[in-house]
């Protein structure tokens, strides 16, 4: 076994970076992390879509730090729990996903974890888990029994139940299992600490429940922040939604994504998304109070340093310098995606096609009506038009998107 860390101070920041709430307290928690005994601490992630994000990361930056102290880390997918969906913040039924959906989103999760946890150390190992392994092969006596230790009572305290009770929209029985289920991966893996957003504190507390009744034990719920903007409370990232700063996008995409964040989005992510000193962090918020920092200088340090995370130092001076000189200096980019095509005339519409900026011929005739698209920096509003296919013919889609025709 790893010899145990127990330094005061690191185990102080970790309970207070990041953290919303901690359960039964936080006092008890640092009491453990102090003695010496080697904490079995897990995450769960349903893989609902194909890829994380940077509030995905939050919990997993923490986890490997907790794992480099010494503690025992699981990594757990919800490839069973998955195909039901969680209810958390939807106002009607979740569409359950196909095993083979399931798979499919889970396939690349683990290599866009690599570089925030080491996946490959020998020492103390990472255990990777789904729980199908055990869920799949429950008996329905069984689960019956799982079902027995909740009332209906307490599945309705969710909100989102209320609110659909009040505007009448039906909650289906299937629904109720989610919490159950996600509850029972802590009796099986028979862990001291589960870590989740708050976002996910009910079905966290169900399964502290079931560990005291399976067991007799208790269970730590470590609850850390959600990436929400301050000012008017909308997530920053949803993985059901598609939005936000994804962890399998590209250095260019990524840093571009985080520059469009709101300015005063800057601070969280510093903290939640980066290895940034809480020091250094604070002196960027008073600067920011005192209007002695510009956001847009903030907001670059911010994209570098969660690209070098994610894709390396080199690329992520790559991502800036593409940033700098397509936005900042107007300039093309030196290096763009580049496509062969033979020479002769292609219209516009089915051009956009080829060229991957569009997914169909609606969206590509959208975008030039809007204005989105440039030849040659030249705003293209006719969506009849005519191309003739060059050698060097650059097309512009939005601010950061382009591509470079080769004839061949």
């Amino acid at each position: 076994m790893s010899k145990i860390n127990t330094d005061s101070k690191l185990i102080d920041e970790l309970l207070s970076r990041s953290v919303v709430e901690i359960l039964p307290s936080k006092e008890l928690l640092k009491k453990e992390l102090m003695s010496g005994r080697q904490l079995k601490i897990y995450i769960g992630a349903d893989p609902t879509g194909t890829a994380l994000h940077l509030g995905h990361a939050t919990n997993y930056i923490i986890l490997e730090k907790l794992r480099k102290m010494g503690h025992k880390i699981i990594v757990l997918f919800g490839d069973f729990t998955a195909r039901i969906g969680d209810p958390t913040d939807k106002l009607a039924v979740r569409t359950q996903l196909t095993e083979e959906e399931v798979k499919k989103n889970t396939a690349t999760w683990i290599r866009q974890l690599l570089p925030i946890i080491n996946f490959n150390d020998r020492e103390n190992p990472v255990e990777v888990v789904y729980n199908s392994d055990w869920l799949s092969k429950m008996t329905f006596e069984e689960v019956l029994n799982l079902a027995s230790n909740f009332t209906v009572q307490r599945m309705l305290e969710r909100d989102m139940f209320e609110k659909r009770l009040k505007e009448e929209k039906p909650i289906y029985v299937h629904e109720f299992f989610y919490p159950l289920m996600q509850g029972y991966d802590s009796v099986h893996l028979d862990v001291d600490v589960e870590m989740c957003g708050n976002d996910q504190k009910f079905n966290a507390l169900c399964g502290r429940t079931l560990l005291q009744r399976y067991k007799n034990k208790e269970k730590f719920v470590f609850i850390t922040t959600l990436l929400e903007n301050p000012i008017t409370k909308e997530k920053m990232m949803s993985k059901s939604l598609g939005t936000g700063v994804f962890l399998d996008s590209n250095n260019i995409d990524m840093y571009g994504k985080i520059m469009t964040q709101a300015d005063e989005n800057i601070i969280q992510l510093f903290t939640d998304c980066t290895f940034v000193s809480l020091e250094e962090i604070e002196q960027m918020k008073q600067n920011l109070k005192n209007n002695t920092a510009n956001p847009r200088d903030l907001k670059m340090k911010l994209a570098y340093d969660i690209v070098k995370i994610f894709h390396g130092k080199d690329l992520a001076r790559s991502a800036q310098d593409y940033f700098v000189n397509t936005f900042q200096k107007k300039e093309i980019p030196a290096e763009i995606l580049e496509i062969e095509l033979p020479a002769g005339n292609k219209k516009i519409v089915d051009l956009l096609i080829i060229s991957k900026l569009a997914d169909s011929k609606g969206e590509a005739r959208r975008l030039i009506e809007q204005g989105g698209i440039k030849i040659n920096e030249q705003v293209i509003t006719d969506v009849n038009l005519e191309i003739e296919v060059v050698n060097g013919l650059i097309i512009k889609r939005g601010k950061r998107q382009f591509v470079k025709i080769k004839v061949v």
